[in-house]
């Protein structure tokens, strides 16, 4: 029985009724953010924002908006992520196809972002390593236009979304995206003057704190390191540094707890790299890793 079902709701099962029932419903089963699900799901069912939905409190649902509604309740109890419901989500602004296959962008790739763009002077050539949805790359293109993005994707599901979002916000034309690992599809004479990535930092064998929705609904090639080593991602990134950025050019990647320590130690190890520094999230946490290339002949 969901919250839609309950024979206590007023008749009307208006607005208001349905997204009370369904946050309780949705508190009882332990669901993140019950009530922000709620209120994007019911929203998602009735073709209104946030505010519109709360203007139309006292508006009574039909038969098939109940329907609707009580389907996708019960999958977000199930666990399933509210983005994939929605089938977007939206990043610095931009609304994202999402899908099982990549991972739903969150709000601290969007401070990579503007640390990315702090360091991408005019016209620079840009290098978005493991796109996933295109968000990084995307975002980068759509807030500066001069610059010449690449994108890297191994999966090739994903990259049909990233395409698909890249042309949903008009910069198809301005990103290159590559399919392989890593360097591997990237031209040996390319060179960049800014490589960015949101890699794989979690070891399979100890998961600790990752939520157990993402883990069982989100990628686990976009999610997880190879076990034991949480730098197995990180170091084939670093590994191509020193050959595809310009002297003076600039990486910044996301990492996470667990990986944050051992990452800013591979990169103030790699001789072709200074200036390494991690810094923490707007929530106190180490997430950041920034390092430039060192001159030529340094």
């Amino acid at each position: 029985m969901t919250p839609l079902d309950q024979p206590h709701d007023p008749p009307a099962h208006t607005v208001l009724s349905v997204l009370r029932g369904a946050e309780q419903w949705l508190q009882r089963r332990g669901v993140d953010a019950p009530r922000r699900s709620a209120e994007l799901l019911l929203g998602k069912v009735l073709g209104l924002d946030r505010l519109r939905l709360y203007l139309a409190h006292d508006r009574p649902l039909d038969g098939a908006e109940r329907s609707a509604m009580r389907a996708l309740v019960a999958r977000r109890g199930a666990g399933e992520p509210v983005a994939h419901l929605l089938g977007s989500w939206s990043f610095r602004g931009l609304e994202l196809a999402v899908s099982p296959a990549v991972l739903v962008p969150r709000p601290e790739t969007e401070e990579l972002v503007t640390l990315a763009l702090e360091r991408a002077g005019p016209g620079a050539r840009v290098l978005d390593l493991g796109t996933g949805s295109g968000a990084i790359a995307i975002a980068l293109a759509v807030e500066r236009p001069d610059l010449q993005v690449t994108a890297v994707e191994v999966s090739r599901d994903a990259l049909e979304i990233a395409a698909q979002n890249a042309a949903r916000h008009g910069v198809a034309a301005r990103i290159t995206f590559l399919r392989g690992s890593w360097w591997e599809p990237v031209p040996p004479a390319a060179r960049f003057d800014l490589a960015v990535s949101n890699p794989p930092y979690i070891d399979p064998a100890a998961p600790h704190g990752l939520a157990a929705d993402v883990a069982a609904h989100e990628p686990p090639l976009a999610l997880f390191t190879a076990a034991g080593d949480v730098l197995s991602c990180c170091r084939a990134i670093v590994a191509g540094l020193g050959a595809h950025l310009v002297p003076g050019g600039w990486f910044v990647a996301e990492t996470g707890v667990g990986a944050s320590a051992p990452a800013l130690r591979l990169l103030q190890q790699e001789p072709a790299l200074e200036a390494a520094e991690l810094r923490a999230d707007l929530g106190g946490i180490d997430r950041f890793l920034l390092a430039r290339r060192r001159a030529a002949g340094a």
